[in-house]
């Protein structure tokens, strides 16, 4: 059972204004669809201009440490992840308290962000009623600043490219969905690149000493979201879930069988899942099998074991997944189980 996304059937179900309305002023081909490849806007001085509402792709956000080495986090900060994923993370403050998202707010979450550019501030509003404030008047990150949950961050620009620092965290927000602590020595630097039109990439690089021996860098892709708005999101206002949480992931997972290799090998493929609330952006999850097991990872990342509990039933961590077959036997889908219900994630039909 995971709550990370207890908003995703509440947002889609809405109704609100504005939400098929057309964006004016963007590029489109012929047939008025907006034209994603068109070239980059740019500023009255001639910077790329960022503004505009974007969907990211959330792969990192589950867990930006999949690439690490277990040298590369510091004991005390790898203990207390483990004990957060065993006990179905409803610690989690900004899920649970409903308290801002902190830090995770610069990583990118599955809730679409809409940039205000002006020359002197980018503002970013989010779904959940937070917002980021990156300066460009040329001030400097506070030598010694009182911690807050959103943190500080000043941008320059470096040809085409905007790159932020960011800092003054308070530490009892997380990193990610997981779990990952930090501390409030960390330093976040993002580098925002407009590709065209309807895309963008961020790179970010964590750099944490006190909960990490290393920096990292992990990297976003967004696309424009045009013709619609952002919905309000209250993390308070329908939360249900906290006081079900108890226990802890294994004692609700079925003991392992055996599933013959054949069968496994079906599931071998890639599949895509978009967010209701974030349409345009997918997220691809690949299965593969080695020494006769199933494995599952995210955008490339955190290969996972599938620990098969019937011939089409397994558990990823604590979540129970179930692939589905249409009429002749061809595997269409898995079910991923949330507390909203089964979502499906959809076998894409060029890795069948």
């Amino acid at each position: 059972m995971t709550v990370g996304f207890c908003f995703f059937l509440v947002c889609a179900t809405l109704s609100a204004q504005w939400l098929d309305r057309p964006t004016p002023g963007i590029p489109r081909t012929p047939d008025g669809k907006p034209n994603l490849l068109a070239p980059a806007p740019r500023t009255a001085d001639g910077k790329p201009d960022l503004s505009g509402l974007w969907g990211m792709n959330a792969g990192p956000y589950a867990n930006i440490a999949t690439d690490l080495k277990p040298e590369d986090v510091q004991p005390w900060a790898e203990a207390l992840f483990k004990q957060r994923a065993g006990t179905f993370s409803r610690d989690d403050p900004a899920q649970f308290q409903c308290l801002p998202q902190g830090p995770r707010a610069n990583l990118y979450s599955p809730e679409m962000e809409k940039f205000i550019q002006t020359p002197g501030v980018i503002v970013i509003l989010i779904e959940d009623l937070s917002y980021r404030q990156i300066f460009l008047d040329g001030r400097e990150l506070p030598n010694d600043p009182n911690p807050s949950f959103m943190g500080y961050s000043v941008g320059r620009w470096d040809g085409d490219t905007l790159v932020v620092e960011s800092t003054g965290f308070k530490d009892r927000t997380w990193l990610d969905m997981a779990g990952h602590p930090h501390t409030e020595a960390l330093r976040i630097t993002e580098r925002f690149r407009r590709r065209d039109f309807g895309h963008m990439e961020i790179t970010e690089t964590i750099d944490d000493p006190k909960a990490f021996n290393k920096p990292f860098t992990i990297t976003v892709k967004a696309e424009i979201v045009p013709d619609t708005e952002i919905l309000e999101y209250v993390c308070a206002e329908n939360e249900k879930d906290h006081r079900h949480l108890v226990g802890t992931p294994s004692d609700s997972k079925p003991a392992a069988v055996t599933v013959a290799p054949e069968v496994l090998a079906q599931y071998v493929g890639s599949y895509e899942f978009a967010f209701p609330e974030n349409p345009t952006v997918p997220t691809t999850f690949d299965v593969t099998m080695s020494d006769g097991a199933l494995f599952m990872d995210t955008e490339g990342k955190g290969r996972t074991p599938l620990i098969p509990v019937s011939g089409t039933v397994f558990f990823l961590r604590d979540a129970r997944i179930e692939f589905v077959k249409d009429a002749r036997g061809a595997v269409t889908h898995f079910t991923r189980t949330w507390v909203e219900g089964d979502l499906k994630y959809m076998r894409k039909p060029d890795r069948k």
